[in-house]
């Protein structure tokens, strides 16, 4: 006679960031052997979501075939739910896990709702209170949040956030962010270095590294020009640093990069990188400037200090531990910060001694068990214990 089979679980993500921050908690439900998990790659990003999950031995379960033209919001979005219905009238998981705040999220979400499967959001709670940055994903955490059943906050403040917005408490858990668990593990491995340019920049040097990344969107054009003036004032005025910065694939953002960077010495411009590397990258660097989330997330892990190249940022809880400043886009900023870290080690070590405030290493165990939970098959698991930081101190645990 055979076993009755497992729920399925439907994990839906469409970008890398989705795709790193997903990954563990697959592995952490194949684990517990009370959930079958299913990859659902929604189109959005195929290639790097591919490449993302690689690196964890994963591959996606089903793939969703999304034809873009305009290559606009509206498109994705319809396209996307239109064939996440369309499975689930044949497949219907028992609960949809959604991860964050991208367009993937947004339609994952909407689509479970409608057909009434209850959404675990995971990464819940972020806000910066501008929903014009940043844009539009300050906008689709929010309206995912109206329809999620369970909540699965990173961090106490992000809890706050959505009690503030009149979320009951008991369908809100701190469980820290999985991408520390991502990261740490993928660390941990050592692997050699995918990328022949950062292999060969890597090989041998006992300079120190400083990481650059200038992603987002907001940052294109006129405050990527800062930024690169800063990093060449930088490696002009400390000889004993290599930078390495991943360059966006945008043809015109790459563009700007290595006309900014052209012909600096100790300065390495490469593709986007395996998250391997990026992992391996982030736990030999001195620092990080970066506008990424995600890197403000994993950089305290490794007590890597991070100077944040944005105006604001909703990872509020780096500035409050003392792990991150912010400094913008203004080079003047840019180096003066830099200069302080890179003048004085103590300093450098004190900004992330406290530890890391998204994260454990545990989340995606608890992000397991919750959502066994939410269907009636584990006991719900105890929050991510808070840290001694300035940051649980004003916002405490629950």
């Amino acid at each position: 006679m055979s076993l009755p089979s497992l729920p399925e679980v439907h994990l839906i993500g469409g970008t890398r960031p989705e795709a790193v921050k997903l990954a563990p908690v697959v592995l952490a439900m194949r684990d517990a052997g009370l959930l079958t998990p299913v990859l659902v790659a929604s189109g959005q990003h195929p290639a790097m979501v591919g490449q993302a999950l690689a690196a964890f031995g994963l591959t996606p379960d089903v793939t969703l075939r999304v034809e873009r033209g305009t290559g606009g919001q509206a498109e994705l979005l319809t396209a996307m739910i239109r064939q996440l219905d369309e499975l689930w009238q044949v497949r219907t998981p028992a609960a949809v896990i959604v991860q964050g705040d991208t367009t993937t999220s947004l339609a994952g979400a909407l689509a479970a709702f409608w057909r009434r499967i209850p959404v675990v959001h995971l990464e819940a709670g972020l806000r910066s209170g501008d929903l014009d940055s940043p844009f539009p994903e300050e906008a689709n955490r929010r309206l995912v949040a109206q329809v999620a059943a369970l909540h699965l906050a990173p961090t106490p403040l992000a809890a706050m956030n959505l009690l503030d917005e009149n979320i009951a408490t008991s369908d809100v858990l701190i469980a820290g962010n999985t991408v520390v668990d991502a990261t740490l593990a993928v660390a941990a491995r050592r692997m050699p270095y995918e990328n022949p340019q950062v292999a060969t920049a890597r090989a041998g040097s006992t300079n120190r590294l400083v990481l650059v990344t200038a992603h987002r969107r907001e940052s294109w054009g006129a405050p990527l020009d800062r930024i690169l003036t800063a990093v060449r004032e930088l490696v002009a005025r400390y000889p004993d640093i290599d930078v390495v910065l991943p360059s966006h694939p945008n043809p015109a953002v790459r563009a700007q990069v290595e006309a900014g960077l052209a012909g600096i010495e100790r300065v390495t411009v490469t593709d986007p990188l395996p998250y391997p590397d990026l992992s391996r990258l982030l736990s030999e660097a001195y620092l990080v400037l970066t506008d990424s989330g995600g890197i403000q997330e994993e950089a305290p892990s490794f007590g890597v200090p991070a100077l944040v190249l944005r105006e604001v940022t909703e990872r509020v809880e780096s500035l409050h531990a003392g792990c991150a400043r912010l400094v913008g886009s203004d080079p003047e900023l840019i180096v003066k910060e830099a200069s302080v870290l890179l003048d004085s080690r103590v300093r450098r070590d004190a900004m992330a001694a406290g530890g890391n405030p998204y994260g454990d290493g545990l989340a995606a165990a608890r992000t397991a068990q919750a959502t066994a939970a939410l269907l009636g098959l584990a006991e719900a698991p105890a929050p991510m214990p808070a840290l001694d930081s300035p940051a649980t101190a004003t916002y405490g645990a629950f």
